[in-house]
């Protein structure tokens, strides 16, 4: 039997920049000394999500290779595999983009969100490309927020391509007057957590979605198993690190490799 502990940051929502570098590096100790072997962040966990309306300063290149260097610090320190929700500035604008971290703080890779919501178009641009990663025996890939949700073939790309496990960072807070779930997967709560059952069982593999903790959110971290069924969530509002154990042997990805009609990556597009 092949197993993997895991750790999805469903931590607090940082207050500036410079704080959510702080916060990342503290998470990343504790995931560590908890045994993990690898740590996800919740989307644009650093310098923060750019919500509509959000007072962020504007992309600073120089503060983000500070940022990534010192998180990359920290996994070395910590022996641990980070998956890190950012932003990166390039030539055709700003990404929306997950950093990954091998154990000894050099980059595994980067998994850029192809997808963006309609919202996102004024700020970020599309990237193109699906990733394969690793974390000792686990295979694992990233779909990041609205493309998780509502793109199936993003989950599928990485399952066919050999991931056990597909993260899933994403960016939720409570919007006034919205429904605030109590209870995970209330019938009467929103699409998103009937989406994360999905998502594990018609590609047979394991789905963790990580949203960040704040009040009255609709979302929070989960992690499901290759059969549909939730292994463990974490409750609403609440920080802390959610922890799970990985038997990969269900993640078979046997619903995944079945599909004759899989279609391509999806081509760079914002709709």
């Amino acid at each position: 039997m092949s197993a993997i502990r895991i750790a999805l940051a469903n931590i607090r929502l940082p207050n500036s920049p410079a704080e959510s570098v702080t916060l990342a590096e503290q998470a990343i100790a504790e995931a560590g000394a908890r045994s993990a072997a690898l740590l996800c962040f919740p989307e644009c966990y650093i310098p923060g999500y750019r919500w509509p309306g959000a007072e962020l300063p504007p992309p600073d290149p120089h503060f983000l290779e500070q940022a990534w260097d010192r998180v990359a610090q920290a996994a070395r320190r910590a022996q641990i595999t980070v998956v890190l929700g950012t932003e990166r500035p390039t030539d055709r604008g700003l990404l929306i983009s997950a950093l990954v971290l091998n154990p000894d703080g050099s980059i595994a890779g980067w998994q850029d969100k192809e997808q963006l919501d309609p919202s996102e178009d004024a700020t970020f641009v599309p990237g193109s490309g699906r990733q394969l990663f690793h974390a000792g025996p686990l295979a694992f890939g990233v779909v990041i927020c609205h493309e998780g949700w509502r793109y199936p073939e993003t989950v599928r790309a990485a399952a066919r391509q050999g991931a056990h496990l597909v993260l899933h960072p994403h960016a939720h807070i409570a919007e006034p007057g919205s429904y605030r779930p109590t209870s995970f997967l209330d019938p009467a709560n929103t699409f998103h957590e009937k989406a994360m059952l999905c998502r594990a069982a018609e590609n047979t593999i394991y789905f963790a979605s990580i949203n960040a903790a704040s009040p009255g959110s609709g979302t929070t971290s989960a992690v499901i198993r290759p059969d549909g069924t939730p292994l463990c969530y974490q409750p609403y509002g609440v920080p802390g690190l959610l922890i799970a154990d990985l038997d990969l042997t269900p993640a078979t990805r046997l619903l995944a490799t079945r599909c004759r009609a899989s279609a391509p990556s999806p081509a760079p597009t914002s709709r």
